[in-house]
């Protein structure tokens, strides 16, 4: 298993490797997230063809695992089409090296979060479903809806002339400054569960997937940078100061 690991690892960033050098050329984000969902879809294919054993609880994950990339891979390439660019990439887009660290990570980040389904679907042994599978899935379900809402209230907030210069406080948004990304944390941790009913041994260290995605969002790419965006833009005003303090950050309760 190790051996066919370390192929999608290497196959995972050879991907982004092939097309950092079209973006670079091209000087182009627009196709970043749309290669990673993509990306994620193959892999979790491959993985499940590498087998061969195809049961009932690998194609469910491989099916989920689709649909989010689908849905989220389209919605994030018209978001950008729409903006005309990502904000992360200011300044980094004209950089060859920069923008190789960004594609470079984003190699690790689809590897390090797929490692519990790859696991899964690269286990010969098979058990029947059970309260995990069952737990995990309906995790996913959860994770999977509230983003989905979340991103189309934002883009149709967004969409609004009457809401140009102000920030979304309403829908989701309401009961959490993030919740799309809220959303996408429950999905892999759904995935985690349902594909711990067959892990074994070293195979729990696939944990790291769901910690890892949570780590990323809250600390790293993603809560941070739109904090600091969403703070300079409208810090100095009453209403987003009470937004921020009854609204909290990730999950929709006080910690």
């Amino acid at each position: 298993m190790l051996q066919v690991l370390s192929l999608g690892f290497g196959l995972s960033l050879t991907i982004q490797w092939a097309l950092w050098a079209a973006a670079a050329l091209l000087k182009t984000e627009k196709f970043y997230d749309l290669a990673g969902s993509g990306t994620f879809i193959l892999l979790s294919h491959l993985s499940l063809h590498w087998r061969g054993t195809r049961y009932l609880r690998q194609q469910i994950q491989t099916g989920l695992i689709t649909a989010w990339g689908l849905r989220l891979g389209a919605f994030l390439f018209l978001r950008i089409l729409r903006d005309g660019h990502d904000r992360r990439f200011n300044g980094v887009r004209d950089k060859p090296g920069t923008f190789f660290i960004y594609w470079t990570m984003q190699g690790v980040w689809i590897f390090v979060t797929l490692l519990p389904s790859l696991m899964l679907n690269l286990e010969k042994r098979d058990k029947p479903l059970g309260l995990l599978d069952y737990f995990g899935w309906t995790l996913w379900t959860v994770g999977f809806l509230t983003q989905a809402i979340a991103d189309q209230q934002k883009w149709s907030f967004k969409t609004d002339p009457d809401n140009a210069g102000k920030f979304i406080q309403s829908g989701l948004w309401a009961y959490s400054r993030h919740p799309n990304y809220l959303g996408e944390i429950l999905q892999w941790s759904g995935l985690f569960f349902s594909a711990s009913s067959v892990l074994s041994n070293f195979q729990y260290i696939s944990i790291i997937s769901p910690l890892f995605v949570w780590f990323l969002l809250s600390y790293v790419s993603g809560i941070p940078i739109l904090e600091n965006q969403a703070m300079k833009r409208w810090g100095s005003t009453a209403v987003f100061q009470s937004y921020i303090k009854q609204t909290p950050v990730l999950w929709p309760f006080k910690m």
